[in-house]
Formats: C-alpha cells, structure tokens, sequence
C-alpha cells in the first residue's frame, strides 16, 4: 500500500489503495472545472400551499465560487432575515459550481425569487412543513475536469486497482470509454471535511469531546498553518502569545483581519467577559453558527473514523466484505434508482455464522461493512473490528460517553460504511471523470487516487 500525503495523515487519511504513480494536474483551475449537482430527494407542495402549513420556501440554486455558508448569509441580507432561518441539504465547496436546495422559513416566494446575487441563479420550487435537512439529499452527481495532468496513461492502471479493491465482478474493461465501470474507494472523510489549507477542524472538535473549552477556542483562533496567508498567520500567532503570557484578549482582537468574522466574534466574547473561565470559552465557541458548532464535532467523529479505515487497511482487512465482528448495513430501499445509499439506520452483527451470508449480500451492493461515528449511543464492533475501534479511542483519548455535550455539540453518534463504490466514466481530451457518490461520500478521495498529488492541489 502507499503512504498517504502528510497534511492527509493528519486527518487520519493515512494509504492510497491504489499502488501506482498519479496521473498529477490540477482540479477546479475554474469553478466550471468541478460541477456537482445534488441528487434530490424531497418533494415539496405548491407554491401557493397553506404558508400556515408549510411555511418554508424550498429553492433550487446553482452557484459558482460560493462557500455554501457565504451564500446562506448573503442571501439572508438579501431578504433582510436571520441566517438561522436558511437551512440546506449538503455543503459544498466555494470553487466549483454548484446545484442545492435551500429552505427558508416564513420567506415570500416571490421576494425569494426576485432575489440577485452574482454567480447565482435562484429558482423557488415550493412550499414545505419543516426546514430542509442533511438527511434530504441522497448524494451528488460529479463532473471533474483534470488541467495539465503529467502522466495520463496512467488512468487505466489506476482504475484496475480501485476495480479489484471495491470487489468489481463483470466483464466491464478498466480502459473502456464507452461505459461506466464500477471502482471502489475507502469511504474517508476528504480534507475539505477538517479545513483543506489549515486542518484543525477536527482538532477543536476533540478538544471539546475532551471538555476543554479554552484548548477548542484556541485551536480555532490559533494554530497558525504554513499553507495559510502571512497575515492570518501572524494574527494567530499574536493569539498564540496572548493566550499564553497576558491573556489580553483586545490585544488578539486587534490582531485580528476583519475578514476572519468566526475568530472575531468569539475574540469579542473573550473581551467582553474578561475570560478566564471555561463556561466563559465555550460561550466563545457558542458564537459560531449552530451548524459550525455541529461540525466540529463532526469532524472529531470523522477524523477517528479515518483512523479506523486506515487501521483497517494496515492490517489489510477487506472493506468489500465482512470478517467475524464486524457491523453491517443494508441499502435504503427508497433511494433514488440511479444511485445506491447505504441506511445506517439498519444494521446487523456478523458473527462466524453469518459471514458467507452477509458476504453475497456485499457482493450484490445489499449490504455495507460499517464502522462508527463515535457518540453517547455508539455500540462499537466484536472481535478484531472492535479491537481496532477501541484501540483507536484509545490513542485519541476519548471515549463514546464523551459526547454527552450542551447545546449543538451533544452527539448520538451513528455509523457510515467503509467503502463506497461508484459506477465511474472516463473521458481523455480533456481528462475528465463523471460519476455519483451517496450523501456524506467525498469526490476528492476518489479522484486523490488518480492524482495523487498535494491536497492543496485537489481544491
């Protein structure tokens, strides 16, 4: 197996599967080189439903270079709302373009619609009794283009690996550009889940899991990262020093760019409480929006979920069916046809007896390997499965009842496959690829494969 790039071992992403050389390139040299289009599945009412009913006016957007959250706060100025009231099915990345829904609560469809912003095309679909959630999207649908790649013939070998590691059967051909084939990947968290030029998403998670609400604070206003401009660097530094001399938290402020809204607003609250006590740093914390406040979290359950793939993969345990132990899911009978998702909310033991059964049932793409996304309700895996998870908690420091938190960064915890497959197109001039990945699966740990190159360079 090869080792992964360091910024990715440090989130936990640690192997390649695929043993052969990158074809190298560039992704999203333009926005228009990275197209991804959400695969719905929500129905909504009628425009003109019963706003009583159905207060929340469901729209389609399609955006190019917004962050998902940028977007949110502009288009909450733009109907003079609170950005609480914008809810949306999946984030995604400011350098591409981009087709979601949004919802937005006791909003006019007519104002909604009439609303201009640049790079945005807003189209009102209807009404619906309740915000629209992560929960509502059954994936993505990708179209990547790969500028100034260094060793295209490499696409085929490439392709042969991820073949035999997702357990491909048929006829199809590796190098067949006439069809799809069906390729494989371990199911990471890609490096935009944990910040892709400063990755300490994960790390405030962890320290909050931990409980320590300074550490969370100062791992987000702080930690200055070499791949960041000099000027954010030299403001977290400036923190860094506070924090550990004067604890004049205006100083900080001070130091702080005004575009860097988050750091800034949680600096304020120091300043404003003289803080020195924990309840006064997790009230700092508090000042991200909730869904910022979820995600960290998140990415602590993410990045020990990678610890436990690539743990996985070391001891080369099989991702494309089970071993005695592990946790299974079954597929979600009511996804979309063209896409395959797995329901986590249907799980079941492997036990010696029940291995070759479970297996074909992988085999058909019925059933998925699992591991955890660690919270207070986590049951962890038997035999050598659980002996990975455990030993993974273990060197992290943390433990499933950890996750018993106030507010936004309480967690139940839940479990995610281990592999994801995808039936993948390839077209040579320009190299491109297309394909479909359920919600929650990231394009960039496919197309990592392929390149294999500076994550930076992925986008």
């Amino acid at each position: 197996m090869r080792e992964a790039e360091p910024v990715e071992y440090a989130v936990g992403m640690e192997y390649y599967v695929s043993d052969a050389d990158g074809v190298g390139g560039r992704l999203r040299a333009d926005p228009e080189d990275f197209r991804v289009t959400e695969i719905e599945a929500f129905e909504p009412e009628p425009v003109d439903a019963d706003p009583g009913a159905y207060p929340h006016v469901l729209l389609r957007a399609t955006l190019s270079g917004w962050d998902t959250n940028d977007f949110a706060s502009a288009l909450s100025n733009a109907l003079e709302s609170s950005r609480e009231r914008i809810s949306w099915a999946g984030t995604k990345d400011k350098h591409a373009v981009t087709t979601q829904l949004f919802s937005v609560v006791d909003a006019d469809p007519e104002t909604t619609a009439d609303v201009t912003l640049s790079d945005a095309d807003i189209d009102v679909l209807g009404r619906t009794g309740r915000p629209i959630f992560f929960g509502d999207l059954a994936g993505n649908a990708f179209e990547v283009t790969v500028r100034d790649p260094e060793r295209p013939d490499l696409v085929d070998a490439i392709t042969g690996d991820l073949r035999a590691f997702g357990g491909a059967v048929g006829e199809d051909s590796p190098g067949d550009d006439e069809g799809p084939v069906t390729v494989g990947v371990p199911n990471y968290f890609g490096q935009q889940r944990f910040g892709s030029h400063r990755p300490i998403t994960h790390e405030v998670g962890l320290e909050v899991v931990r409980g320590n609400w300074e550490a969370a604070v100062l791992a987000y206003v702080g930690r200055p990262s070499e791949r960041e401009p000099e000027e954010t660097r030299t403001a977290r530094e400036r923190v860094e020093e506070v924090a550990a001399d004067s604890r004049d938290w205006q100083a900080a402020l001070d130091a702080m760019p005004g575009y860097l809204n988050y750091e800034r607003a949680m600096l304020h609250e120091l300043v404003d409480r003289d803080a020195d006590e924990p309840e006064d740093f997790r009230a700092a914390l508090e000042t991200m929006p909730s869904n910022l406040q979820q995600l960290v979290v998140n990415a602590a359950q993410s990045y020990v979920f990678n610890r436990i793939l690539s743990a996985r993969l070391a001891r080369d345990m099989p991702f494309d069916r089970p071993v005695a132990g592990d946790v299974v899911c079954f597929t979600d009978s009511d996804a979309p046809a063209e896409l395959t998702v797995p329901d986590t909310d249907r799980i079941q033991r492997v036990d010696e007896n029940r291995v070759d059964t479970v297996t074909r049932h992988c085999e058909r793409g019925r059933a998925f390997v699992t591991a955890p996304l660690v919270g207070t309700e986590t049951e962890l895996g038997d035999g050598e499965p659980g002996e990975i998870e455990r030993e993974v908690l273990d060197e992290v420091g943390i433990e499933p009842a950890d996750f018993d938190l106030p507010g936004e960064f309480h967690s139940t915890g839940t479990r995610r496959a281990v592999l994801v497959r995808t039936d993948l197109e390839v077209e040579r001039d320009p190299l491109s690829f297309s394909f479909a990945l359920p919600k929650g699966s990231y394009a960039t740990v496919l197309l990592r494969e392929y390149l294999k190159v500076d994550p930076g360079d992925l986008g």
